[in-house]
């Protein structure tokens, strides 16, 4: 039997896996069997090579509409990279059922919380009522119409979900609380995206019902305004109820702290330190008129930029931001570094200094977008005054940026500090010839986009 310990209810690798195959398994979903045609990324069984993955979403500025579905869900977790593409269906079966455990329980709890409530005053949610039930309906429907063997490998799965979460327990009042201002923003949604449309409309309670279920296992993070934007971006992708549950759970594990005041703050203070070291003009002029606190790019950063750009290179930005690209160029050059200081080739101090960093890895790429559109724009933000015209001037560019024109002056920001950390640390600590130090930057300029 599983672990009644794994809070998340997700699967651990290959054990749940293992427990399916238990009952004879049928038919397996189209998606989770299918395989990706980046080039040297999948293995022949389906595992995927997830430094690869990253690098050449990174690289390739996103990836094609086509893939983006199957790409996030191994970007942002929800599938093991080192699953099998027989052994996937399997694990989105105990994901079905788990999720539909979890949701079911929380609705017995909260009955009157199953619906929206509405004022009658917005006839665009009274269509999407309509809409989500038709939609359960049909759902509905194909359950019964499954054979009997599906019937009672799903009854299995459902019943170790329910062991799984037989202890799991509520604060009503909180997830009360939550659902009430998950019922003011849902309606907030960006209801222009086409996702949304028609009979698209019954996506807005697909998505309520993904935040209220978040919110009730994750009492830690509950809600907070901007999950319900965060969260639609998922959902308008995977186009999947379950599965955006789950990669948005996996993504808001690494990233809940955002949504926190302190971690929101600490962002905004490397931000600041981040502007401060590429422009220290610019951030003087911040400082000298109380404009330090960056207040203007609490959305951007909290957001992904989501509104700053055309919504197809909005949702290609997120995957760039979400590849940890920095982390990996940080690993690789670490490791270079380390292996020339074995060699002897740059150093002759203490091996204790291997132990030094070459560049500050909290400086994600996301901070280097914001700096490139601060950068960019510096004559404009050198004219504000206080931070109402910088609100004003900020505002102004929603939907208005160049996504390609931002990578590009982003990453040569990226690479010009790392080169300058790396120069400073080989000054500081090594004696390198001119050639040696030439072939290390050559290789670190090659884990770069730069040409």
């Amino acid at each position: 039997m599983e672990d009644l310990n794994n809070n998340s209810g997700k699967p651990r690798g290959g054990e749940g896996i293992r427990s399916v195959r238990r009952v004879a398994a049928v038919s397996s979903p189209a998606l989770s069997a299918a395989r990706l045609t980046l080039p040297g990324v999948m293995d022949a069984e389906g595992r995927v090579d997830e430094s690869r993955l990253r690098m050449h979403v990174f690289r390739n500025g996103g990836v094609s509409p086509s893939e983006r579905g199957l790409v996030w869900r191994f970007l942002f977790g929800m599938y093991p990279c080192g699953s099998t593409a027989s052994e996937r269906p399997f694990l989105q079966e105990q994901l079905f059922v788990r999720y539909q455990v979890m949701k079911r329980k929380w609705q017995q709890l909260v009955p009157s919380a199953v619906r929206i409530h509405l004022n009658g005053t917005d006839a665009e949610l009274v269509s999407a009522v309509r809409y989500f039930d038709q939609r359960e309906a049909q759902a509905e429907q194909k359950v019964q119409n499954q054979s009997e063997e599906v019937r009672d490998r799903l009854a299995f799965l459902e019943l170790q979900a329910q062991m799984v979460f037989v202890r799991t327990t509520f604060d009503e009042e909180e997830l009360r609380e939550a659902i009430r201002i998950i019922d003011k923003d849902v309606p907030r949604t960006n209801r222009d995206l086409s996702y949304y449309q028609n009979e698209g409309l019954g996506n807005l309670l697909v998505l309520r019902d993904i935040l209220i279920t978040y919110a009730a296992f994750h009492p830690e993070v509950s809600y907070a305004q901007g999950m319900n934007d965060l969260c639609s971006r998922f959902l308008e992708v995977l186009d999947s109820e379950v599965d955006t549950f789950w990669s948005f759970s996996c993504y808001m594990e690494k990233f809940s702290r955002d949504f926190r005041a302190d971690g929101l703050h600490r962002k905004i203070e490397l931000e600041a330190a981040l502007l401060k070291e590429l422009d220290p003009q610019l951030y003087a002029h911040l400082v000298r008129d109380s404009m330090e606190s960056l207040t203007f790019c609490h959305r951007w950063l909290l957001l992904g930029f989501q509104r700053e750009f055309e919504q197809s290179d909005a949702l290609r930005l997120f995957e760039i931001l979400s590849c940890d690209h920095l982390e990996l160029i940080s690993q690789q050059v670490d490791r270079a570094r380390y292996q020339e200081r074995l060699a002897q080739r740059y150093c002759t101090e203490d091996s204790s200094e291997s132990e030094l960093q070459a560049f500050n890895t909290d400086f994600t790429f996301e901070l280097f977008i914001c700096a490139a559109i601060l950068l960019d724009n510096r004559e404009s933000l050198l004219q504000c005054r206080d931070d109402v015209q910088l609100i004003q001037f900020t505002s102004s560019l929603q939907g208005k940026l160049d996504l390609n024109s931002t990578l590009k002056k982003a990453e040569h920001h990226f690479y010009n500090y790392c080169k300058r950390c790396a120069w400073d640390y080989m000054n500081g600590h090594c004696r390198a010839n001119r050639s040696k130090q030439e072939d290390f930057f050559y290789q670190l300029r090659s884990l770069f986009v730069l040409k």
